[in-house]
């Protein structure tokens, strides 16, 4: 049944593109902004077994998503809530296809270890931002065990010092319930493992998004204390909806 499992949804996952990419490639070969890829994220998270519910109200003008990191599933069900394009890691503009799948979503690709890059990055990001796109970061830069927060890396907050036009920051906790510590992908857990656990997974994946206070980064004197403003906001939400065999969990 596992296997029966993972195929039905590997056949859903690829009708989903199918059924967005040529209505994406028409808007795209007429220079217009696709609504496709959003469409295409909250039909994929679907199709491996998300339901995605929201908790608050998302942000409606420009707004820097600023969310924990759990699972891979994090991109398909905020993307498709959101629009957001997201900031990530260089190294997954090598992967065959997933690289041009978040392209046309105008996802970022950055390399956090190059100290150096950093100034063309933030000006990249800036232009990010003045396409009124919501723009989604994962500041932990891995995934965690949903239980609590890594260490937020402020450098690229400082894109938002001073803020660019009326962006608000809106801090957005991703949480999978009772399921988190079953789907979290952490430790040194091969990428391929983790997606065939998740496909071969009984049931529906319930995901909410709890979508907190957006703020005026103008609030915060720099990016590091923007950083710990974020985190606070983020981790009071995780430890108000930690299930109760988790309940007293340190944050860590």
């Amino acid at each position: 049944m596992a296997a029966l499992r993972r195929f039905m949804r590997l056949t859903a996952l690829a009708a989903s593109l199918l059924l967005c990419l040529i209505p994406h490639l028409l808007w795209r070969a007429a220079r217009r902004r696709s609504p496709w890829p959003p469409r295409f994220l909250a039909l994929a998270a679907r199709s491996v077994g998300a339901r995605v519910r929201i908790d608050g109200h998302p942000f409606q003008g420009d707004s820097f998503i600023i969310a924990n990191h759990v699972s891979w599933v994090d991109i398909l069900a905020l993307g498709g809530a959101t629009g957001a394009a997201f900031v990530a890691h260089d190294g997954i503009a090598r992967w065959p296809v997933i690289s041009w799948l978040a392209a046309q979503n105008n996802t970022l690709f950055v390399a956090r270890e190059r100290r150096g890059a950093l100034s063309s990055q933030l000006d990249a990001l800036r232009a990010a931002l003045a396409g009124h796109q919501p723009v989604a970061l994962f500041p932990e830069g891995t995934t965690s065990d949903g239980t609590g927060l890594l260490p937020f890396k402020p450098s690229l907050l400082a894109v938002l010092l001073p803020p660019p036009r009326s962006v608000r920051i809106q801090p957005v906790h991703i949480d999978y319930g009772p399921a988190t510590a079953e789907i979290s992908w952490h430790s040194d857990e091969p990428a391929g493992a983790n997606v065939r656990r998740l496909l071969e997974r009984k049931g529906r994946l319930e995901v909410t998004l709890r979508f907190l206070e957006p703020f005026d980064p103008a609030i915060c004197p720099d990016r590091k204390a923007l950083a710990a403003t974020t985190r606070e906001r983020i981790a009071a939400s995780i430890a108000a909806h930690l299930p109760p065999f988790t309940c007293g969990a340190p944050l860590v």
